[in-house]
């Protein structure tokens, strides 16, 4: 039996020195060399082709390289019965993490409007207020959108970083030293506590355009948001009108609901968007490959790993 890395996104030949540098429990074939399709029972994939996992008889699992699964569920053809598993691994947290604190921290210390007035030519030193009563980490409080793999790591670095927290999710979850909340009262209550908001939600039909007019005008007036989520949570022109408004006062965006984002696309020149390319946070081969091994080790000896894909919650 064979492992197959199947990837159209990330580097193959990265994956696969990372790969076969490890004492693998079975052979390893790359696409497009598939000699033996009905040999292969764990594919490890970044955006396969369209109807290869079909094309798999015997495959026992489908391992993401991505924390997202919709490269893989936007197939009509993925086999639904086959276990599909999301990518958890501590370099894909860590590197979150440090993006979300660092974005927490310029909008904190409002760096943006810094380099505004730089650009302008403009001496203020009272952008974050009275000169000498600048506000500090334990007077803002961020909401985290979000509260699975990810979202949990960033709400404690936060919380270790001296923010007041809070945290949604569909389900309640406990922290230690976030406000957690769950519901649509609970949704309310960080939205409207919020002067850093970060969305790490997973997408489902039930968060798609979770991020729209109704959504920003219970946030507090001259709050910021941080979308690290996907780009399909946000209602584009919304937001823009929020910004325009000063209903929100700045938007660091990762991602959008076209990648790449177009030459002509309004974020590009808007005063009050700051502009990633989706790189908040990537897979590790070198950390990543040893948290798929391991995964692969424990469906070996019966078990059943963290990150199992479920398609009735899309998450």
């Amino acid at each position: 039996m064979t492992l197959l890395l199947a990837s159209t996104a990330d580097s193959a030949e990265l994956w696969a020195a990372e790969l076969r540098a490890r004492d693998l429990p079975k052979p390893l074939v790359v696409l497009p060399d598939i000699p033996d399709p009905a040999a292969i029972e764990y594919a490890i994939v970044a955006k396969p082709p369209p109807g290869l996992l079909a094309s798999l008889p015997n495959l026992k699992a489908i391992m993401s390289l991505w924390a997202g699964v919709d490269h893989i569920t936007h197939d009509d053809t993925w086999p639904r019965h086959v276990p599909l598993y999301r990518m958890i691994e501590p370099g894909l947290s860590k590197g979150m993490v440090e993006f979300v604190l660092s974005q927490v921290l310029n909008l904190h210390l409002m760096n943006y409007d810094f380099m505004d007035r730089q650009r302008a030519r403009e001496w203020d030193n009272q952008v974050r207020g009275v000169y000498g009563t600048e506000p500090l980490a334990e007077d803002r409080t961020v909401g985290v959108l979000g509260l699975g793999e990810m979202g949990r790591n960033v709400a404690l670095g936060l919380a270790a970083n001296g923010f007041n927290v809070m945290g949604w999710s569909r389900t309640r979850k406990e922290l230690a030293g976030v406000d957690c909340r769950s519901g649509g009262d609970g949704f309310d209550a960080v939205l409207g506590s919020s002067d850093i908001l970060v969305n790490l939600l997973p997408l489902t039909p039930a968060t798609e355009d979770i991020l729209n007019s109704a959504t920003f005008a219970k946030m507090k007036q001259g709050a910021s948001l941080i979308n690290a989520g996907r780009g399909q949570h946000v209602t584009e022109a919304d937001l823009i009108a929020a910004l325009d408004s000063g209903q929100l006062s700045r938007a660091v965006l990762d991602v959008y609901r076209t990648e790449p984002l177009p030459s002509d696309d309004p974020f590009w020149t808007h005063p009050k968007v700051v502009i990633y390319p989706h790189v908040a946070s990537i897979t590790r081969a070198r950390t990543a490959v040893t948290a798929l091994l391991k995964n692969i080790a424990v469906l070996e000896a019966g078990g059943r790993p963290d990150g199992r894909f479920d398609p009735n919650l899309g998450y």
